[in-house]
């Protein structure tokens, strides 16, 4: 009966992981799923597989909070560009979601364009020329696509985890 309900706790945390294409918390839902039954089903996941995933899903939000103002920083912008691209960043994959009707693709386009907007017109508000705002707002916007990337390649490996150390002894 155990083996039934890892299987649906791996099925449930399959949709979770779907969740983060759409810029939700699916990684978090997916650790405090496994811990509830990890709790429920005692002996099924140890304590280490269990901080593993939790670190793993800190570090995918680190990446994709952070990604946007990363990229702008590393294009060359000021501590306001950056500022600007978290801020476009989320709004931006607010407004890409109703905006842009395509399942996942408006949310993501949303937030990387958004990242640059932000980071393009704060570097020109604090009197950057337009060049270096503009490759300020393009290096935002590809940061923002890559921490993205990268939370949702941890997702995936969350769930992996998850699914092997159900069934490994």
């Amino acid at each position: 009966m155990v083996y039934l309900w890892v299987i649906l706790l791996i099925l449930v945390n399959a949709l979770c992981l779907v969740l983060v294409l759409f810029a939700l918390p699916g990684n978090w839902l997916i650790v405090i799923l496994t811990c509830l039954f990890a709790w429920w089903q005692e002996g099924v996941f140890s304590i280490y597989t269990l901080i593993v995933i939790a670190v793993l899903a800190t570090l995918g939000e680190l990446f994709e909070f952070f990604g946007g103002m990363g990229g702008a920083r590393k294009a060359g912008a000021q501590w306001w560009g950056s500022f600007g691209a978290l801020g476009g960043a989320i709004s931006g994959a607010v407004l890409g979601t109703f905006l842009i009707p395509i399942l996942f693709f408006g949310t993501l386009i949303g937030a990387c364009v958004g990242a640059g907007i932000g980071a393009w017109l704060f570097e020109l508000a604090a009197g950057r020329q337009m060049k270096e705002s503009a490759r300020s707002g393009l290096g935002a916007g590809i940061g923002e696509l890559l921490g993205i990337t990268i939370k949702i390649t941890l997702g995936f490996a969350i769930w992996a985890i998850i699914a092997v150390a159900a069934f490994w002894p």
